[in-house]
């Protein structure tokens, strides 16, 4: 006797498929009861009636696409290597272009950075860029600090040194008057951090920036916003800066500073770069070693980079000789390994974090620079120091050694581009200890 089972068959060839009718109304979908017979094979069954005509139905096709993103996946170790010093050379080469040398180097390299992992080239998380951060970031320090002798800086810039130091007392005071009428309370704990990192770059430069942002571990969306408005401010500043030096006439002689003679020396040194540079990198390496073993005996979190600025300062002086020789080979290294940290600084940044953080952090600081300048030029005025040089202190300030070096030389004061590159050198090694100091005892307090 033939065992007989009943299913549930659907007539309607648009229903859904069987194993999902237990959730539907029978007298929905047109379903019947039909006795089925075993078949011959095991295991299967077969109706007793003859089945109806299958309608053809339109065949529904699922295509799953191929394209994984990111395209370079975190473990393509090689190839974010690739795209991230790529990325860092273009923000080089962008600066010698019209356009590029407007936005500068950094913002190119960071804006590449963020289209990069936003658009789904580069992962916003990967071990290679905790791996430049924990290893490749510290040697930017020293390596750009070779020529930071204190003594010399002193001797040679005179007049100037006075002005910056102005200068650095007005950006202090517009940290302060700016978180006061912008706390930037939307960013939460970063708020002060990030007022503390834009202060020291205001004081020395992007390198001091770098290290404060470290130090305190800011986030990196808010990091990403906050170089973007850095940026974008001292493009502005130096605008402002060139429109009122613009009645200010150019050197009639050229007249040598007391260091005038590094150029040459600098030339001289390029004969032998390649042992030069292997020098530069050992010394490198072991002043990052004694920071680090510094840190880990005094129990100082987040105390590298600050640690590295002491030590290199205080060999810088002692040894000035030996560490200007390296200094040319140095800078090379340490210029290339920023623009790769601007790269991997945009890649860590969301689009949209950036834009919901970035409008404070521009009002802020619109209103620390406007203050800084005011300040700068009104205390200059009553210690009666020349225009130019209130000017070019300001520059050094905001913009550090790079940019006061290169609106000393367009603007032919021949005699202030030593002094101009020194005062600039001062700041980078000071403003870190300045901005963590600041933004520790008196804005987080505020």
């Amino acid at each position: 006797m033939a065992l007989l089972t009943f299913t549930r068959v659907s007539l309607n060839p648009l229903s859904p498929p069987a194993s999902s009718l237990h959730h539907v109304s029978p007298s929905r979908h047109n379903l019947s009861l039909i006795p089925l017979r075993r078949n011959k094979s095991p295991g299967t069954l077969q109706s007793q009636f003859p089945q109806p005509p299958r309608h053809v139905s339109p065949r529904r096709v699922e295509v799953s696409s191929q394209l994984r993103l990111p395209l370079i996946s975190p473990t393509d170790h090689w190839g974010q290597w690739a795209a991230l010093f790529a990325a860092g050379a273009f923000g080089v080469w962008s600066e010698k272009t019209k356009m590029g040398s407007m936005v500068s180097g950094a913002l190119t390299s960071t804006l590449l950075g963020l289209a990069a992992s936003n658009l789904g080239i580069l992962p916003f998380e990967t071990t290679s860029y905790s791996f430049f951060m924990e290893f490749l970031l510290p040697h930017t320090i020293p390596l750009l600090l070779f020529r930071a002798d204190l003594r010399r800086i002193i001797r040679s810039t005179g007049s100037l040194l006075l002005a910056f130091l102005i200068g650095s007392v007005a950006t202090v005071v517009g940290t302060v008057v700016a978180f006061l009428l912008v706390p930037m309370r939307s960013l939460g704990p970063d708020n002060w951090k990030i007022a503390a990192a834009l202060m020291g770059s205001y004081i020395g430069g992007s390198l001091n920036f770098v290290a404060i942002t470290e130090a305190l571990r800011i986030s990196p969306s808010v990091v990403a916003a906050g170089v973007a408005v850095d940026n974008v401010i001292c493009a502005l500043h130096f605008m402002v800066l060139f429109a009122l030096a613009s009645k200010i006439p150019p050197e009639t002689t050229s007249v040598s500073s007391p260091d005038a003679g590094m150029t040459k020396d600098d030339k001289a040194e390029d004969k032998n770069r390649v042992v030069s540079t292997s020098i530069a990198l050992s010394v490198s390496f072991l002043i990052c070693k004694a920071a680090i073993s510094m840190t880990e005996l005094l129990k100082i979190q987040g105390g590298m980079l600050p640690a590295v600025t002491a030590i290199t300062v205080l060999l810088a002086t002692s040894f000035p000789d030996f560490f200007n020789s390296l200094a040319p080979s140095a800078e090379t290294i340490s210029l290339v390994l920023m623009q790769v940290f601007f790269t991997i600084l945009g890649a860590t940044g969301s689009v949209w974090n950036v834009i919901n953080t970035a409008p404070s952090i521009f009002l802020f600081a619109v209103i620390q620079v406007m203050v800084h300048l005011a300040m700068t030029l009104l205390l200059g005025k009553l210690f009666c120091i020349d225009m130019k040089l209130l000017l070019l202190a300001s520059n050094a300030n905001i913009g550090g050694p790079t940019t006061a070096c290169a609106m000393a030389t367009a603007k032919g004061w021949t005699s202030l581009v030593v002094p101009g590159i020194l005062s600039g050198v001062f700041g980078v090694s000071t403003a870190t200890f300045l901005g963590i100091g600041c933004g520790v005892l008196v804005l987080k307090q505020l």
